[in-house]
């Protein structure tokens, strides 16, 4: 047996303990000073965002490590940024928004930040503890199984349009039978083709992977985001009533809209134009498609970057 008295004590200071305890957590931690400068960023928080701590350590938080969005698109770094607020108020806060990962697509996150003081009680800083808020954890689950039947499409890692004719043939069966209500959006990369021929069919490839990861980690996990073909996308949302498939395809528009790609050039943004409808009685796969094709088509006709939903009795709407 080893004699405890005779191991050599390891000097272990209380910070090098504490940022070990830190990074064991499964939370992304980071801390600022009253500049809202980085001064540590923890395991979890690399993983969450792609991005590793000699990247962001020592740069000012709104300067882009995050660039945190509310439900509305408006960026928090300008105005409402919940670790100024912290720090201005001396309280702790709590919220939920969407941060920007390295690669260009959002992810929801459920955020709790708190004021930092020092020994004296001086204000020094502040710590925001963030975790995915999202429920993309369920269907990242449903697509491994989905990788087995070939119903994947392999650039964006989503369901492909295989799989989107069975579960809205499972849905129609649902509503002729129980009255269950959904929706259906169509999503269609705007100017796809510039992407293309100015930047190459890589950042080509990149801009649908990008808005791929966004529906990904961005829909409910009931809801079954697909490539459609092409540059097009779509979105089953199961139990969805006009309005909430309006809320739906508003907030995946802009979520689309503030992310970006990233390119030697700087980061291109993209845009989508969409369309979307409600099952009504009486609808097959094909009439449903053709009502939020016909959206889809109204929204590129009004200029693009825009959503177009028909209503209940079938006429558009803005």
């Amino acid at each position: 047996m080893t004699d405890i008295a005779a191991v050599p004590e390891i000097p272990l200071s209380i910070d090098h303990l504490h940022n070990v305890m830190l990074d064991a957590v499964s939370d992304g931690v980071y801390i600022v000073d009253l500049n809202r400068r980085i001064l540590f960023w923890n395991k979890a928080a690399e993983e969450m965002t792609g991005r590793i701590a000699g990247d962001v350590l020592g740069a000012v938080c709104s300067q882009g490590a995050l660039q945190h969005v509310d439900e509305t698109g408006h960026c928090l770094c300008e105005n409402g940024c919940p670790l100024l607020e912290s720090m201005r108020s001396e309280t702790s806060q709590e919220t939920h928004l969407y941060l920007l990962h390295k690669e260009g697509h959002r992810i929801r996150v459920r955020v709790r930040v708190r004021p930092l003081y020092d020994e004296f009680g001086n204000l020094i800083g502040s710590v925001e503890v963030f975790r995915d808020d999202s429920e993309h954890q369920m269907l990242l689950e449903r697509i491994q199984a989905l990788e087995k039947e070939s119903m994947i499409d392999s650039l964006t890692g989503l369901a492909n349009r295989r799989y989107f004719d069975w579960a809205i043939n499972s849905c129609l069966a649902k509503h002729e039978r129980f009255g269950m209500t959904f929706g259906v959006l169509l999503l269609d990369v705007d100017h796809f083709k510039k992407f293309n021929d100015t930047y190459g069919h890589a950042t080509g490839d990149d801009v649908l992977r990008v808005v791929g990861r966004t529906l990904a980690n961005n829909c409910r996990a009931s809801d079954t985001p697909v490539r459609w073909g092409g540059e097009e996308f779509a979105v089953l949302c199961e139990q969805a009533n006009p309005e909430a498939l309006r809320g739906a395809a508003e907030r995946l528009h802009m979520l689309i809209d503030r992310s970006e790609v990233e390119h030697p050039d700087g980061g291109l943004s993209v845009t989508v134009s969409v369309g979307g409808c409600i099952v009504q009685k009486g609808d097959d796969m094909q009439s449903l498609m053709q009502r939020a094709d016909k959206m889809l088509y109204a929204a590129k006709q009004a200029g693009r970057d825009c959503i177009r939903m028909c209503s209940t009795e079938g006429r558009g709407s803005v």
